[in-house]
């Protein structure tokens, strides 16, 4: 009884000396995160008077019920999840081929992958006006080149059209973003140990049948991570419609839609409404994806070891 008795104070002991040592930093998460969203939660449940500073009337859920009751917001809802499911999905595909082709050997490799940062290093704003200047409808370069050549969309306005509008955005982000998902997917590359291929290479597997058979599989965990990481960045897309096209022609979403409420129409319980509606949007996706798509990711990572 004295072991077990000796093992249970051991154990008690470094679960207290673990909650010690991850007080401060939940304290600190709770001051940067928790109290604002608790204001913006307050803020929601009023209406505020434009006219008179500090006039307020507790409205309840009202501000909620009238957003969820609006087109402008099931609208802006659908051209989010339109927008995150198009562009994650390439990013995936596009950042899995990066990343193997990134892991195999030949000259200039390290070059290249130093080269594969710039996208992503580059501030969203910068790169949204650098799209917008090649889009440009007379002095572009890809507008002027598609004219040259005689191909489809050379006359077209792009980001004054929707669909068009919407397809740039989706390109900026995809040219963005893609090389995270290639450095997270090169790093599980890093991890799959050698004999395995050595095996099916004994075994006579091409080199298709090897990836989709044995790397593809195993690079669940890093393909899963950073599905979700970009699918919460995707449904709070923000700066590059709001640099475009100011959201218009399609490409309104839930966070430029809670920007002018808030801060264009002064609508402060009715913005705050809207805020609190995307962030709720987006815990729920996280959810879901965690528990039914995606995974537990520890679960994940294990199988593929």
């Amino acid at each position: 009884m004295t072991a077990p008795t000796t093992r249970r104070g051991v154990d008690h002991e470094q679960r207290r000396t673990a909650v010690l040592m991850v007080a401060p930093a939940l304290v600190l998460m709770f001051l940067v995160a928790a109290v604002p969203i608790g204001y913006a939660i307050w803020l929601s449940l009023n209406v505020y008077s434009v006219r008179r500073a500090g006039l307020s009337e507790f409205v309840g859920l009202t501000n909620y019920w009238n957003a969820l009751t609006t087109h402008e917001w099931w609208q802006a809802f659908g051209q989010t999840f339109f927008f995150a499911v198009t562009s994650v999905s390439l990013e995936v595909v596009l950042g899995v081929a990066m990343g193997v082709l990134l892991n195999t050997g030949f000259r200039g490799r390290g070059l290249l992958r130093s080269a594969l940062l710039v996208p992503y290093a580059v501030l969203t704003v910068v790169s949204a006006i650098t799209w917008q200047a090649m889009f440009e409808s007379n002095l572009g370069l890809v507008t002027g080149v598609l004219r040259a050549l005689g191909l489809p969309g050379g006359e077209h306005v792009w980001l004054a059209e929707p669909g068009y509008a919407m397809a740039v955005i989706i390109a900026a982000d995809v040219w963005k973003t893609a090389p995270f998902v290639a450095l997270l997917v090169l790093a599980g590359l890093q991890v799959i140990p050698g004999d395995v291929y050595e095996a099916a290479d004994l075994d006579g597997a091409g080199r298709w049948q090897t990836f989709w058979r044995i790397t593809l599989p195993m690079l669940r965990p890093a393909i899963a991570l950073a599905a979700i990481f970009r699918m919460l960045d995707a449904l709070r897309i923000f700066d590059l419609p709001f640099v475009l096209t100011q959201g218009a022609n399609g490409t309104e979403t839930m966070s430029m839609l809670a920007y002018q409420e808030l801060h264009e129409g002064r609508l402060i319980g009715q913005g705050s409404a809207l805020s609190i509606l995307t962030f709720a949007t987006v815990m729920l996706v996280s959810l879901v994806y965690i528990r039914f798509a995606g995974g537990n990711i520890r679960d994940v990572a294990q199988e593929g070891r």
